[in-house]
Order: structure tokens, then C-alpha cells, then sequence
């Protein structure tokens, strides 16, 4: 006892309790400091994108034989209700100005692209093109490229990732 008692004595020095004190206290606030970003980081995102899934629709542009087949894929993960995927025929294209999350399948819709991009409400309206691996010709990839909010996809797997990007991406006014 008598060898420990020494050591005691020099750490219990006021200098060692005041160093001790102060570290203490800014390990402290850089916890709290570390928390509150977290949570003013984290939350305004976790509260957009469920907003996003919760209310806004994602909009199907196609043949009925596609929009069931891009319609399974979407809501076979239980993220978006069925009730927000919806079909918007070609032959109705002037639908799409209600909505801001457009899903194009191209094989049914390649000769609307156009007209799909002239329609949509405004430059924040995500458009997703599906199409198969080398389908879309070099020219009009190169036009699509050039539009903003854009995405092509030749996976299903990618699909739902790709729609929600753009959930997180484009503004949600709410109506």
C-alpha cells in the first residue's frame, strides 16, 4: 500500500483534477455537438423520403402488359402502395403534367419520348426510362443525356433504387 500511495498523492494535484475536469467537460460537448448534427443531418432526409413514399405517385407510361409487369416490381417490395403506381396510356401522354415521378417503358414509349419530355410539368419532374441493354440508339441517348432529372435503366434490380433517388431528389409541393 505504502508504494501505491505516492503515485496518489501526485495525481490528486489540483493541476491533474483542473486538466482532468476540462477534458471531461469538452469530450462532453462534443458528444451532444456530434448528436445534434446527427439528428439535424439525418432527419430532414428521413422525413423527405418518407413523405415521398407515403404521398407522391410514381407514374407509369406504357402498354398494359408493361405497366403490370413494371407496376409487380415496384410494389412486390412493399415500399410504395399500390395506390400510388399508376398507368398513364400512350395515347394519353397530357397526364403526365399531374405528376412529377414518370416511369417511361421505352419499348412501348420510344416514339412518344419526346412528346413525354415537351408534356412533363417542368424541369424537377423525374423521368425513368426502362429500356433493354443497347436498345435506345446512340443519337437519342445522347438527347436524353442532355435533359435534366433523367435517368435510363436496364434492370429491374436498379429500378426501384433509381425511383427512389429520384424521390429524394425532386421537390414534392405537397398537392
Amino acid at each position: 500500500m505504502n508504494v501505491i500511495q505516492p503515485f496518489i498523492e501526485f495525481f490528486n494535484h489540483p493541476v491533474f483534477i483542473i486538466v482532468g475536469g476540462l477534458t471531461v467537460l469538452f469530450a462532453a460537448i462534443g458528444i451532444i455537438y456530434r448528436i445534434v448534427c446527427i439528428i439535424l443531418g439525418v432527419t430532414p432526409l428521413v422525413f423527405r423520403i418518407g413523405k415521398a413514399i407515403w404521398r407522391r405517385k410514381v407514374a407509369i407510361i406504357g402498354s398494359s402488359e408493361s405497366f403490370t409487369s413494371l407496376k409487380d416490381c415496384i410494389t412486390d417490395t412493399n415500399i410504395f402502395k399500390k395506390n400510388n403506381v399508376i398507368h398513364i396510356p400512350i395515347d394519353n401522354i397530357e397526364k403526365v403534367k399531374e405528376h412529377t415521378i414518370l416511369l417511361v417503358d421505352w419499348e412501348t414509349c420510344s416514339n412518344q419520348i419526346d412528346n413525354i419530355f415537351i408534356a412533363r410539368k417542368n424541369n424537377n419532374t423525374a423521368v425513368i426510362i426502362y429500356a433493354k441493354a443497347g436498345s435506345i440508339p446512340n443519337e437519342k441517348m445522347g438527347e436524353i443525356a442532355n435533359k435534366s432529372n433523367t435517368v435510363v435503366v436496364n434492370f429491374k434490380g436498379r429500378l426501384l433504387n433509381d425511383i427512389l433517388n429520384s424521390l429524394i431528389t425532386t421537390s414534392f409541393d405537397g398537392k
